[in-house]
């Protein structure tokens, strides 16, 4: 079997699969919705945790020194960025390490600036911990590139404004925001005391000649005022083994962290984890070159395909594997839209509204899938449009 070639899912509980008749009333539809990818992870980490099988015992375990230096390594290789120990901590999962942070660094009233379209538990998490949104629309400007307005968002911000939740690069709209961009969104939160929870799990997926930054290696300022929140669960295809990283240079910023969370109490997380974890960041990397150039000509495919499909506008994503479809030329209501495409094309998508207002008319396509899947998923909605 090739690298990226088709694997059947539907027998291992996958979420993608199994939620199909949930949310889209049939099981006839490809699901191309949640971000994970139809690819084998690597072997690497299938190779490592099947050699910890080999010790008849899963006990509590910590998290070893090996596998936190093994992603330092990995950030100072491919994003210039020298992080030390003590900065980092264990987290299950990003979503989680947001819901911890906004608790550990707001008080309840407080504001937290959100990008909208964006990841949905961007606002959840806002809300569920009794904050209030303040929420920043992206624009396309004429070449049709999301952008922030830097002017809009100062006017936005109060005396109650504490954070603003970065995603670094862009779910859903793909950007991969430049050191200029950063710059200034930077010294916007420095000049008001905003402190920046920047979400960096699509780090590594990444198209060139664009190159991720992060956000806390622009300046040293910037270091003491940002969270970064990190894992290998995007790059190497492993959300299922719950492990990610809090990175907070800040003494200050982290005690106030470590206070909470050593009230939720997470652990160190689980033995076959931390294995998955250190051999993904120490030989998962020729897998990795691999995979961005599969990405890669998917997206080139999907930028063909729209060509010749002008009713759906396609910004090629400059990070993450997901393609924002604009739809808005169908001139369809958002039910009519979802029902569309998958009663008509036999797709489950994410629907664009669910990122937000100014996701309404998108659909957001997850294209790391065998190669061979995509040409079907787009010939059945280019059937779907012809008729």
């Amino acid at each position: 079997m090739g690298e990226f070639d088709t694997i059947d899912r539907t027998s291992s509980n996958a979420e993608k699969y199994t939620l199909r008749q949930k949310l889209f009333g049939t099981e006839a539809v490809q699901p191309m919705w949640v971000a994970d990818m139809d690819i084998a992870t690597p072997s690497c980490v299938i190779a490592a945790v099947q050699e910890r099988l080999n010790h008849p015992i899963i006990g509590y375990e910590i998290m070893p020194e090996s596998a936190f230096e093994a992603q330092m390594a990995w950030v100072s290789e491919h994003h210039t960025f020298l992080i030390r120990r003590e900065w980092l901590s264990y987290s299950p999962s990003v979503v989680a390490s947001i819901g911890c942070a906004i608790r550990a660094l707001s008080e309840e009233g407080d504001e937290v600036i959100v990008m909208d379209p964006v990841y949905p538990p961007f606002y959840s998490m806002v809300k569920e911990n009794n904050r209030r949104l303040i929420i920043h629309p992206l624009r396309q400007d004429k070449e049709g590139v999301y952008r922030f307005d830097i002017e809009v968002l100062r006017t936005q911000i109060t005396d109650k404004t504490k954070l603003l939740l970065l995603c670094s690069p862009h779910n859903p709209v793909g950007r991969v925001w430049n050191r200029d961009e950063l710059s200034v969104l930077g010294s916007l939160c420095l000049e008001y005391g905003i402190v920046i929870i920047s979400d960096e799990i699509h780090s590594d997926i990444v198209f060139q000649p664009h190159s991720h930054i992060p956000m806390a290696s622009l300046s040293e300022a910037l270091l003491n005022n940002t969270v970064t929140l990190m894992g290998p669960g995007k790059t190497f295809n492993m959300a299922g083994f719950s492990i990610s990283t809090v990175c907070i240079p800040s003494e200050e910023l982290r005690s106030l962290y470590n206070e909470e969370y050593h009230r939720v109490h997470w652990g160190d997380g689980a033995a076959l984890s931390h294995v998955a974890f250190e051999a993904a960041y120490k030989n998962g990397s020729p897998w990795h070159q691999r995979l961005i150039e599969h990405l890669n000509r998917n997206a080139q495919l999907i930028e063909e395909w729209a060509a010749k499909h002008p009713s759906i506008c396609y910004f090629r994503p400059e990070g993450t594997y997901l393609a924002w479809l604009g739809c808005r030329a169908l001139g369809l209501g958002d039910r009519e839209l979802r029902d569309f495409f998958v009663q008509k094309a036999g797709l489950g998508l994410s629907p664009g509204l669910s990122f937000g207002k100014e996701g309404s008319g998108f659909m957001r396509l997850n294209f790391a899938v065998p190669t061979p899947v995509l040409t079907q998923a787009l010939e059945q909605l280019g059937q779907a449009l012809n008729d």
